[in-house]
């Protein structure tokens, strides 16, 4: 998560095949979905441990072309995957969540749950980012954009699926349509900026960021929640796999064709590169995440349906470990934030030069002054992921098994 300039900133069968597919009735889980949830929060970590960690991210944005290496360029791309998504797995969690208990209590749920997120957005995690009891950085981030999703799907849930479908698709779709209307005076680009153009705003004592504008994000988990007709008890399970397949190949080659064209999909036009052929297929792939472009949610979701096809069947060992974290995303995610801030104070405290008190963060992370000259080398930062992850997956597993042998109604909301 960065915040460097415009860029940075931003047929059904007689013995339907359920195995080893959970289908989420009673209190068994869609395990495929669980998986690749827990990928893609492994893999977030990654970015934000390199946020504080590695030594380029308090020097150059590693999508920068005319400063970066192919290794931290790739880095920064896989972490594209996560938040579109994790939103779009919300939604359709959502909609099996609704199966089991009606509309009713899925609307109470989505609206409370979204403004808890809210609430914990501007306290718990804005706390965790910088350390700073001042609060004089503000951001609408990730668990914002959720937060508010759910608050507009416990509406949409109650339209037909049809016009649900043809809302989501006209929002992805659509959006990048928007791209040349800007205010930056009056209180229109405080509610543009929230709605679909991602901005900082700097006050007397405060600086807010609008990194996750919502036009976009209510759109994919909307999407999510249409997909989960696909898994319904009564749904056949090839046909399942077999539509989102083909869904998830025709998403992938439509991003290549758009953005082969130029044409429409994304405010950065890719071009040919002066340090290479690889740099020019860099040059492809970097698109606009501050809000998400039509071609960056294309590359990024077209992938993960493709995922959800393949891994129906996968019952191993790892994949069980790494459910364990897709079946607790939000604690893992208030954790990870303290986990690796404060390993990051730690390592301030024993570089020479540096002292933990640096890292109580009157700026972003990458920006902060005192800072600067600070970090260590790509493969180091990849050491520390991976250890915090197995200290992040301990904790998971712990809070996993509590969670499932305790029925406190505000589990669900952590």
């Amino acid at each position: 998560m960065e915040l460097t300039g415009t860029r940075r900133l931003f047929r059904f069968r007689s013995k339907p095949d359920l195995t080893p597919l959970h289908i989420a009735t009673g209190n068994t889980r869609v395990t495929s979905i669980d998986f690749l949830r827990g990928l893609v929060m492994i893999v977030m970590a990654l970015d934000h441990v390199r946020d504080y960690f590695h030594a380029g991210a308090f020097v150059f944005d590693p999508t920068d072309l005319t400063q970066t290496n192919v290794p931290l360029f790739f880095t920064r791309f896989i972490t594209h995957f996560c938040a579109p998504v994790f939103m779009l797995l919300s939604g359709t969690s959502a909609y099996i969540v609704g199966k089991r208990k009606g509309k009713k209590a899925l609307t109470r749920f989505l609206f409370t749950r979204g403004l808890w997120l809210i609430f914990l957005e501007l306290t718990i995690v804005n706390f965790g980012w910088f350390f700073d009891f001042s609060y004089a950085n503000t951001g609408t981030l990730v668990i914002w954009a959720l937060g508010c999703s759910m608050i507009g799907l416990a509406g949409l849930i109650h339209l037909p699926k049809a016009i649900t479908l043809a809302f989501s698709l006209m929002l992805i779709f659509g959006h990048n349509l928007l791209d040349s209307i800007h205010f930056n005076n009056g209180f229109r680009q405080y509610i543009w900026a929230i709605l679909h153009e991602a901005k900082p705003f700097f006050f007397k004592d405060i600086a807010w960021f609008a990194l996750y504008p919502l036009i976009p994000w209510v759109g994919v988990m909307s999407l999510g929640y249409c997909l989960g007709t696909f898994y319904e008890t009564t749904y056949s399970p090839q046909k399942r796999r077999r539509q989102l397949l083909w869904y998830g190949i025709a998403a992938t080659l439509l991003f290549i064709a758009l953005r082969f064209t130029n044409w429409y999909g994304d405010p950065f036009l890719w071009s040919g590169q002066s340090r290479g052929e690889t740099f020019t297929v860099l040059s492809f792939l970097n698109l606009n995440k501050y809000p998400p472009s039509l071609l960056y949610l294309l590359v990024t979701l077209g992938p993960a349906l493709i995922f959800l096809a393949l891994t129906e069947k996968v019952n191993g060992w790892l994949s069980n470990q790494v459910q364990v974290i897709g079946r607790v995303p939000m604690f893992y995610y208030l954790v990870h934030i303290y986990l690796i801030h404060l390993a990051a104070m730690l390592a301030a405290e024993v570089t020479a030069g540096y002292d933990w008190s640096h890292m109580v963060l009157t700026n972003w992370v990458s920006f902060e002054p005192r800072l600067r000259g600070f970090g260590y080398s790509l493969a180091t930062t990849y050491l520390v992921w991976i250890g915090l992850v197995l200290i992040l997956y301990f904790i998971c597993r712990w809070y996993d098994r509590y969670k499932r042998s305790h029925k406190h109604w505000w589990l669900s909301y952590l």
